[in-house]
């Protein structure tokens, strides 16, 4: 598989293609899915000015080729805090679209309205051809190495 290494001038450009695409008026919380979409989620909701950020911790990867059958839900925001809002769901990658799914049928369960933003989008890899991310930055069908990835650690220190 074609591996891609993005650097931060990489993702701050993404993250600007993708920020291009939103409305701030249109949120009101934005719903970073760890761990990819923490930094996305954070580049997002600074420069739309949403302060009401919160993360839902799903696991669906175990390594570049051993993915999950389902995605497994370690915390997720109450009800409460979902019920008629609008939110925006960032996530780093639609890979089989698995994650962004569970992820907005929850949101859309708890009584909010959800939208899926991700910097890149694999429609050759997604399991719902009828579906795709609300807002992407990029199509790719790369594997995609984040400058947060734990694989670029050695990059963080001594």
């Amino acid at each position: 598989m074609n591996k891609v290494i993005l650097d931060w001038n990489d993702i701050t450009r993404l993250a600007g293609k993708l920020i291009a695409q939103l409305n701030p008026e249109d949120y009101d919380v934005v719903l970073a899915i760890t761990r990819g979409g923490m930094i996305p989620g954070a580049l997002v909701s600074e420069a739309m000015d949403l302060r009401n950020v919160m993360t839902a911790a799903v696991m669906f990867y175990q390594g570049e080729q051993q993915a999950l059958e389902e995605p497994h839900f370690l915390q997720f925001p109450g009800d409460a805090l979902l019920i008629g809002k609008r939110v925006l769901i960032v996530d780093d990658v639609w890979d089989s679209g698995k994650t962004a799914l569970a992820v907005r049928e929850r949101v859309a369960q708890a009584g909010g309205a959800p939208t899926v933003a991700v910097l890149h989008y694999k429609p050759k890899f997604s399991h719902f051809p009828e579906d795709a991310p609300d807002f992407y930055g990029e199509e790719t069908d790369a594997w995609i190495v984040y400058p947060w990835d734990p694989e670029r650690s050695r990059e963080w220190g001594p």
